[in-house]
C-alpha cells in the first residue's frame, strides 16, 4: 500500500458506495440502490480502505459488519453527503421554484402552522413551502433548514441571540360542544367545577421530556384547588394533537396549549368548561429562528415576515396583547 496514497482527497463515488454498503450492510443491495454492479462496488470499497490505509468491514459468506473505523468514518460521511446533497438542491431550486425550508415539531406544524399557510401561498403563490414536522430538533447549521420554529424556555435557547419570540405558552381544559351539552343536560357528568372531573376522562401529556410536567394535569389540578384528584379514567397521549383530536370528538377533557386552540375556540370547536379564569401558564415559550443562509434569500425572509404577523394575532387571541 502507497502510504502517500492516504494524503489525496478522497473521491466522492467510493463515499457514496461506502454510505450505501453500510446503512444496508450488503453490498447486493448498495449496487441496486446506486445502479451498479456488486463488484463495482466492491472494488469501490477496497479504493477507499487503500486510500484509508484501514479495513472499514468485516465480509462474512451471509452478512457485512462495520470495523470500529467504518463506524466511526460513517457518521461523518453520512453528514457530509447529507450537506453536499442539499447544497446541490438549494442550487436547482434558486434555477427554478423558490422553496422555504422549515422544522418543527409535529404538534405545532398539525394545529398551527399548517391551517394557516393557504394565506400564505395565496399572497405567495411563486414560494413553495416545505415542512419538516418531527420531534427531533435540527441543527440549523448542519442541515438544508432555511428557519426553525421551536418550543423552549429562554434558558434552554442558551447563546442564540437571533431567537425572536412568537408566543408564550398558555394552557386550558378544553371541551367539545356535545360533551358540554351532555354535561349541561344531566346526561353526563357536569362541567362546573375543578372537581367535577372526577366524572370525566381526562387526556394527559405522555411524555418523559421536562415540558411534560408543566403540561401536566396533575399540575393543573394543584393550582385549582383539586389536589389528588382522580378522573374516572386517563387517556395518556404523546402527542399535543393527538390530545386536541379526543377533545373534538368527546372522548376526553384536553389540557390544551391555548394558542394552539385559538381559532377552534373562536370557531366554538372547542369550549372552555371552567372559563379564561381557569388557564395556566408555564415557563416554555415559541420561537423563530433564521439558518444563515435562510437570512441572505428574500423568500425566506418573506415568509419569516409572514409568521410572526401571524404570532402577532396569536398574542392578541390569547391576551397576551
Amino acid at each position: 500500500m502507497n502510504p502517500q496514497a492516504r494524503h489525496r482527497p478522497l473521491p466522492i463515488g467510493p463515499l457514496r458506495a461506502f454510505e450505501a454498503v453500510a446503512r444496508l450492510l450488503s453490498f447486493r443491495a448498495a449496487a441496486e440502490e446506486l445502479h451498479l454492479t456488486q463488484s463495482a462496488i466492491s472494488r469501490q470499497i477496497r479504493t477507499l480502505e487503500e486510500e484509508i490505509g484501514c479495513t472499514l468491514f468485516l465480509r462474512g459468506t451471509r452478512h457485512v459488519e462495520l470495523t470500529a473505523d467504518g463506524l466511526q468514518l460513517q457518521g461523518t460521511v453520512v453528514a457530509v453527503l447529507e450537506r453536499l446533497d442539499g447544497t446541490v438542491r438549494q442550487i436547482r431550486q434558486s434555477k427554478g421554484r423558490r422553496v422555504v425550508n422549515v422544522t418543527t415539531f409535529a404538534s405545532f406544524a398539525s394545529l398551527w402552522l399548517i391551517p394557516r399557510l393557504e394565506a400564505f401561498q395565496r399572497e405567495h403563490p411563486d414560494i413553495d413551502i416545505r415542512v419538516s414536522a418531527h420531534d427531533v430538533v435540527v441543527e440549523l447549521e448542519d442541515s438544508e433548514i432555511d428557519l426553525a420554529l421551536r418550543y423552549a424556555t429562554p434558558e434552554q435557547l442558551g447563546r442564540r441571540q437571533d431567537a425572536q419570540r412568537l408566543f408564550g405558552e398558555t394552557l386550558t381544559p378544553v371541551i367539545s360542544p356535545w360533551l358540554a351539552g351532555r354535561a349541561a343536560a344531566g346526561e353526563a357528568p357536569p362541567l362546573a367545577q375543578p372537581a367535577d372531573l372526577a366524572g370525566h376522562t381526562l387526556a394527559e401529556e405522555d411524555d418523559q421530556r421536562p415540558s411534560a410536567d408543566y403540561l401536566s394535569w396533575r399540575r393543573w389540578l394543584r393550582e385549582h384547588g383539586a389536589p389528588g384528584l382522580q378522573p374516572r379514567r386517563w387517556m395518556y397521549l404523546n402527542f399535543t394533537y393527538q390530545q386536541v383530536q379526543a377533545a373534538l370528538a368527546g372522548q376526553a377533557v384536553a389540557l390544551a396549549r391555548l394558542a394552539l386552540v385559538s381559532e377552534q375556540l373562536q370557531r366554538g370547536d372547542l369550549i372552555e368548561p371552567f372559563g379564561p379564569e381557569s388557564r395556566m401558564s408555564s415557563p416554555y415559550v415559541y420561537w423563530l429562528l433564521l439558518s444563515e443562509q435562510g437570512r441572505l434569500r428574500p423568500e425566506v425572509q418573506q415568509f419569516s415576515a409572514w409568521v410572526l404577523e401571524q404570532a402577532a394575532q396569536s398574542r392578541r387571541d390569547i391576551g397576551e396583547e
